[in-house]
């Protein structure tokens, strides 16, 4: 079975650093892109990032553009989202995700395996 599990989230204050990982297992990981989503309350999950497991190309959403870095370890079958100069936007559910399409954009139906969601809040 796919498994995947997000951690890492926590409380941060604006302008800080965190780094999210969501470790993977039960499958092969160069064959699944994994994306990051997250959810504010109130509002409709989004696409944050991915990345290709065939390629290692990515994608970022233009809301953390520049401000956040995929990346994985393949021997651990981790991936890693690592968030700097943290806003009070991106305070939300952040969820990984296995799926089979990253590429121009970062969609919720072509990812089909999700994790539970580890929190993050950003005080301003």
């Amino acid at each position: 079975d796919v498994q995947l599990q997000a951690s890492g989230g926590g409380l941060a204050q604006a302008g800080a650093s965190l780094r999210l990982s969501c470790a993977a297992s039960g499958f092969t990981f160069d064959d699944y892109a994994i994306g990051w989503f997250r959810q504010a309350p109130g509002k409709e999950r989004e696409g944050v990032s991915c990345m290709s497991g065939s390629d290692g190309s990515t994608y970022y959403a233009d809301s953390v553009k520049g401000r956040f870095t995929i990346s994985s370890d393949n021997a651990k079958k981790t991936v890693y989202l690592q968030m700097n100069s943290l806003k009070p936007e991106d305070t939300a559910v952040y969820h990984c995700a296995a799926g089979h399409g990253c590429g121009l954009g970062l969609y919720i139906a072509d990812f089909d395996s999700w994790g539970q969601g580890t929190l993050v809040t950003v005080s301003s």
